[in-house]
């Protein structure tokens, strides 16, 4: 079967994701983070991608990219092919690295571009790991910084100086962004918690709860790794309600 086409962005700005193959550890120390982040500052002169914004997770990597050149296929397949070569000869090991291709989203609006930076660098808290300013491997603290292969000059324009970018990444997103889907955690999979959870046989019952209870429900839910747009199919649920929740 032919893959399906990858969309385009009018102004040129990418959301990307890659992810270790069956959620494969992708950084095992520091030196390794370091190899990556020194490949995609070499590839993305190469290619003429610009960095805006990166986090490195345990097994998986956003970027914020801007592309004018058509050049992203390019410069993901040379990054993550010689890392793989490196992965796997420092640790003895065959076979993919990186699960199927990269993911991209293409960004059509500011409001948009500023959720996709305040999601990407959020990503260690979310994960309980970090704050966003104490991770150490994201863009987050190159802000405003001279030198640096990322450029946050759009960012710099949209927001302001740095405290008002510290505030804004501090707030909640309105919107949700791409994320890999993982198929252990289908719509079957949110049913089960429900029911484990909440001790009703299917999600629409909690339209006929009190909105107290509804929405402590609904705030379990997301806490137990549903997505918003999930919660919304299995419940009926209007997705503002769930967001105000």
């Amino acid at each position: 079967m032919p893959r399906t086409a990858r969309k385009k962005s009018e102004y040129g700005y990418y959301h990307l994701i890659t992810r270790g193959n069956g959620s494969q550890i992708l950084f095992a120390d520091r030196s390794d983070r370091i190899k990556y982040l020194n490949l995609i500052k070499e590839n993305s002169r190469e290619f003429l991608i610009q960095i805006n914004a990166f986090c490195l997770m345990d097994n998986h990597v956003h970027l914020l990219v801007h592309d004018e050149n058509g050049n992203i296929s390019a410069f993901m397949k040379k990054t993550n092919g010689r890392y793989a070569a490196y992965f796997n000869k420092k640790y003895v090991q065959n076979g993919h690295l990186f699960q199927d291709r990269y993911k991209s989203e293409p960004i059509e609006t500011a409001a948009y571009l500023m959720t996709v930076l305040r999601y990407i660098l959020n990503n260690p808290r979310k994960a309980g790991i970090s704050t966003a300013e104490k991770y150490e491997w994201s863009s987050y603290n190159r802000y405003g910084k001279e030198g640096s292969f990322v450029n946050t000059d759009v960012f710099r324009d949209l927001i302001g100086n740095y405290d008002e970018y510290a505030a804004f990444i501090a707030a909640p997103n309105s919107d949700e962004c791409m994320e890999y889907n993982n198929s252990a955690k289908d719509d079957e999979w949110a049913l089960n918690i429900i029911r484990e959870n909440l001790k009703i046989p299917g999600g629409t019952m909690l339209r006929t709860w009190p909105e107290a209870k509804r929405n402590e429900a609904l705030r379990l839910l997301k806490k137990k790794g549903l997505t918003i747009r999930q919660i919304e199919r299995v419940t009926g649920i209007n997705r503002g309600i769930i967001q105000k929740a």
